[in-house]
């Protein structure tokens, strides 16, 4: 069943490098799109350029006309660039020209008369922010004699630079929603199959516990020792406790002032008599009381399901195990630690160990630490995870619950 979670894993890995590959590869194409549109603005900055050298060429003339120069012609190329914002200074930098700048002073003179002071000082600073860019192109009027066209991108170009980040911004959140749907689906139906399963597990056991007890009033009349009758009552109504466990699993429990140690105590004391005596169970309690909200019934079944776990995990047979049970408090919370020299979880399978059908038995659905996480963190508002394990050495299950305050 574990191969279920690797394959799970990496099916996770796959999906996030699918869609790492698909943004990579819209940003490729947009990045492609853009420096296409920035190369054609370029260019038609070279024609209006040459065209500007040209009609400058041709009022130098005494002629202009023999020249053969159209300098309608001319006078349209310039005069159709309406959205690339342009600066033509002469070799001192002093600023002959204009277009497509939106000027803070809008009453702004005609052409050739002096700027407005407003308008002068923002042209300044478009010309001296444009200077150290590479959106400059040198016209050579006449030998010794050159002039400067600067510009800025269109505003076209501007969206499109801004497009790709949007788009990267809108592809994540697709693919987190989507992510993160898949796992809410996946774990809803996980919630269903075991409430469904536990529910099921009760209604099936009801009937052989209720035969079962039948059965133990009627031992004594054969003659059956009084203290294996006590003993075989206790599992008898152990049974039922487990019936009624699985009977709630997917209702909201009563919560009931509890008092950690004697909890934990109880627990312990069971199951000393029901596991293999090459496993030495012991339990440490804290030297205080610690008071939580708790059900009974269910913590006790998380520490039994805990303390059967370390039980498989431990191998007498090579050598005697040990399974180390503790109580303490802290600050906010009252802690249990469930520790055992097993064979330990490699350090990947921490969260893991958590999920449904995990589990590393050739018996069992797998189940058991998916509902003490259930009980633990939705019904008792605490935490459950593996503190620390080393393969070969042995595992510490840590449980902590809030104190109850009241």
């Amino acid at each position: 069943m574990a191969n279920i979670y690797e394959i799970r894993r990496y099916g996770k890995v796959a999906f996030l490098i699918a869609s790492a590959a698909v943004v990579a590869l819209f940003l490729y194409f947009s990045s492609g799109l853009i420096n296409d549109l920035s190369k054609v603005e370029r260019e038609r900055m070279e024609i209006w350029a040459d065209a500007t050298k040209e009609l400058v060429s041709a009022t130098m003339t005494d002629n202009a006309g023999s020249s053969g120069t159209d300098i309608d012609f001319l006078l349209g190329i310039i005069q159709s660039n309406t959205t690339i914002p342009v600066l033509l200074t002469d070799g001192d930098g002093n600023i002959l020209d204009f277009r497509n700048f939106n000027l803070p002073d809008k009453n702004e003179a005609p052409l050739g008369q002096p700027l407005t002071p407003a308008n002068k000082s923002y042209l300044d600073g478009k010309l001296k922010d444009l200077r150290g860019s590479a959106n400059k192109i040198v016209i050579e009027i006449a030998p010794g004699t050159v002039q400067y066209l600067y510009y800025e991108d269109s505003t076209l170009l501007k969206r499109m630079s801004v497009f790709p980040y949007i788009q990267l911004l809108v592809m994540l959140a697709f693919i987190s929603v989507v992510y993160f749907a898949v796992l809410s689906t996946k774990k809803a139906e996980q919630n269903k199959v075991w409430v469904g399963l536990s529910k099921e597990t009760a209604h099936q056991l009801g009937t052989p516990i209720s035969s079962l007890m039948a059965w133990m009033e009627l031992l004594p009349d054969y003659g059956v020792d009084a203290d294996t009758v006590a003993e075989m009552n206790k599992d008898v109504n152990r049974l039922s406790t487990i019936a009624s466990r699985f009977s709630k699993v997917g209702s909201v429990p009563n919560m009931e002032p509890e008092e950690l140690n004697a909890v934990v105590g109880d627990a312990v004391s069971y199951m000393k008599t029901r596991i293999s005596p090459k496993i030495t169970l012991t339990w440490h309690p804290s030297g205080e009381a610690i008071h939580v909200l708790a059900s009974t019934p269910l913590l006790e079944w998380v520490i039994e399901n805990l303390i059967k776990n370390a039980v498989d995990a431990t191998d007498p047979a090579t050598s005697a195990g040990r399974i180390d049970v503790t109580t303490g408090k802290g600050a906010l919370f009252g802690y249990i630690e469930v520790a055992d020299t097993g064979k330990g979880i490699s350090r990947k399978n921490f969260k893991t160990v958590f999920n449904p059908g995990y589990s590393t038995k050739s018996r069992g659905w797998g189940l058991g630490l998916t509902l003490a996480k259930r009980i633990v963190e939705q019904y008792h508002g605490g935490k459950i995870f593996v503190k620390q394990s080393i393969p070969g050495v042995g595992t510490t299950f840590r449980i902590e619950l809030p104190l109850d305050r009241r």
